[in-house]
């Protein structure tokens, strides 16, 4: 039986005095195209939306009725690292920068709750690293959910500009049909080059 998150860690923290928590969780590292995407969440415990969980658990269609409950209800800032600053700094550093601006973008935050095993290096806050966070807090599961549909929003934007890759679908994940338009289509502006599959064609 696979637990659903909960509000403990939250909980503790509040106890100790720690009122603004925000979860942090980013989407998009493994992609070979596209920015990197933060979210992070500050739930209001009186007012948490039902349902809440790790966003790759859910339906497309859950988590897009879940993403306004999400807005209403909690406090949400979205940040990005650009593709630029991803073969510049490497994708976990790049990550990570997407969660430090996430969390700067939220103003005032008492602790960070932040999904994985590493604190980003140049937060700004107390923070405190949750391995599988998306699965185990609410307030990391929200933050999942919304990064994860900006980001998909994103990549079918950039499909438009950009067919035949398919990214409306893959979301830029290096996918067979991605590889072969690769081949036949050449590499774009969004995409990684530090990525091993493009750095190859260049």
């Amino acid at each position: 039986m696979k637990t659903l998150p909960d509000y403990t860690f939250e909980t503790d923290l509040r106890a100790q005095g720690h009122l603004r928590i925000a979860g942090v969780d980013e989407v998009g590292r493994g992609p070979l195209a596209g920015p990197v995407t933060a979210a992070a969440v500050i739930l209001d415990p009186a007012n948490i939306p039902d349902g809440l969980n790790d966003s790759k658990t859910l339906t497309a269609k859950r988590r897009a009725a879940l993403e306004p409950l999400i807005f209403d209800a909690a406090e949400v800032c979205i940040a990005h690292a650009s593709v630029a600053e991803i073969d510049e700094l490497n994708i976990l550093r790049a990550s990570h920068l997407a969660m430090e601006r996430a969390v700067a973008g939220l103003g005032a935050v008492d602790h960070a709750l932040i999904d994985g095993n590493m604190i980003p290096r140049n937060l700004a806050v107390p923070a405190t690293t949750v391995v599988k966070g998306d699965s185990r807090s609410l307030s990391i599961a929200a933050a999942s959910i919304v990064a994860k549909i900006c980001r998909d929003r994103i990549m079918v934007e950039l499909a438009q500009q950009f067919p035949g890759y398919g990214w409306e679908t893959n979301a830029g994940y290096g996918s067979k049909s991605h590889i072969s338009a690769l081949q036949n289509l050449g590499v774009t502006p969004h995409h990684r080059r530090s990525f091993k599959p493009v750095h190859n064609m260049l």
